[in-house]
């Protein structure tokens, strides 16, 4: 049995360990080799990361670069639009966005001259309604950041009709997929959006930094990101120090020398999907969240994540009860190699492809009997 609850965090599938292990190991005799072909293999590797990622999301060729992390991803977005694209307007952004994101736009706001707008949760509610997103977009918001499945409650946004009243109101649109790509399926050629940014960690199985930023072509023919270098350039051989021009494609949002181990360790991840399909990974996963809440309704638990599969991701999401001690419940969990985590009094469960139906069974009764919520409920 295995109990892994955990894709909302790193993600993992059947025999990554070796997979992972092969693809290092092969990458260690090639870095070691006594010869001059490690740059032109190495790149190589790299760009098949960035070929498949385009793959995955339906993007045309040259629109997408790597990151370290979606932190950095924004970060050299913002930095590389033209003035007036944010200057004197309004940044949109929800108040269950990832909070690294939110952590890095406050402190932006100054520098770029925008006015951070946080759309808050209504009380007592665990996500951000797309209605109340939408009332708080007007056409002084320059760029309008979407998270299309969060990490506090697995809500999944309606990105096409958001990016369609984004489009009404002349602002730029940014969608962060990390926490719902490689379980549910997302496409810039059917919902065209200006940007996107994700990890590679979570559903896809990958490495951590192993992020991507994929830009819209219009857009990024208009971007000068400040973070710079020699990789930026259509040639990176280039060394006249007068002569620096950006590349044609995404590889102006590349900067030094880039990373290659993260991208090398993801790969297994990427292609293991790929062959999966993430059709066949949602119908899985979707039976067994299926299952969860429907016990949890049974038993008169708190679900924190919508009911209805078409606004949900792969995780589902439980509360605790007041005198519940989440850190505890992880504990008691762990102890009978059933995994998940909690952010504050809120259990987050994703159960993926190496969960199996047995282990959604023992966590439902080890649920009961340490909360006690079905005697409670009865009394």
């Amino acid at each position: 049995m295995s109990g892994y609850f955990l894709y909302h965090s790193i993600g993992t599938f059947p025999g990554k360990a070796e997979a992972m292990a092969t693809a290092l190991s092969d990458f260690a005799a090639l870095w070691s080799a006594e010869d001059d072909g490690q740059w032109p293999a190495a790149m190589a590797a790299r760009q098949r990361f960035i070929d498949s990622w385009e793959r995955l999301i339906e993007a045309p060729h040259g629109t997408l670069t790597t990151a370290e992390n979606v932190t950095a991803a924004l970060y050299s977005l913002i930095g590389g639009l033209p003035a007036d694209r944010l200057a004197g307007k309004r940044l949109l952004v929800a108040g269950d966005c990832f909070p690294s994101l939110h952590f890095l736009l406050a402190g932006l706001a100054e520098r770029f001259g925008f006015t951070l707008d946080t759309v808050p949760l209504r009380p007592g509610e665990s996500w951000v309604r797309d209605d109340d997103f939408l009332a708080r977009w007007q056409e002084d918001v320059g760029l309008a950041l979407l998270t299309f499945v969060t990490s506090t409650a697995s809500h999944r946004c309606d990105v096409a009709r958001l990016a369609a009243h984004g489009r009404k109101m002349g602002s730029l649109v940014g969608v962060d997929v990390t926490q719902g790509i490689g379980a549910v399926p997302f496409s810039v050629a059917a919902t065209p959006v200006d940007f996107v940014v994700s990890t590679s960690l979570k559903w896809l199985c990958g490495a951590s930094g192993a992020g991507i930023l994929q830009v819209a072509p219009d857009l990024l023919g208009a971007c000068r990101p400040e973070l710079r270098g020699w990789f930026s350039q259509e040639n990176p051989f280039s060394w006249d120090l007068d002569r620096f021009a950006y590349a044609s494609d995404a590889r102006r949002f590349d900067h030094g020398t880039p990373a290659i181990l993260a991208s090398i360790a993801s790969q297994p991840g990427l292609d293991w999907v790929a062959r999966t399909g993430i059709e066949t990974i949602a119908a899985q996963n979707r039976a067994m969240v299926d299952k969860i809440i429907g016990r949890a309704l049974d038993n008169g638990w708190a679900v924190r994540s919508p009911l209805d599969a078409r606004e949900r991701g792969g995780s589902v999401m439980l509360g605790l009860q007041q005198q519940a001690n989440p850190a505890a419940v992880v504990a008691c969990l762990r102890a009978k190699k059933l995994y998940c985590d909690a952010r504050g009094p809120t259990l987050r469960l994703s159960p993926g492809p190496v969960t199996d139906a047995a282990a959604v069974d023992a966590l439902l009764f080890a649920l009961q009997e340490l909360i006690g919520w079905r005697q409670q409920r009865a009394s």
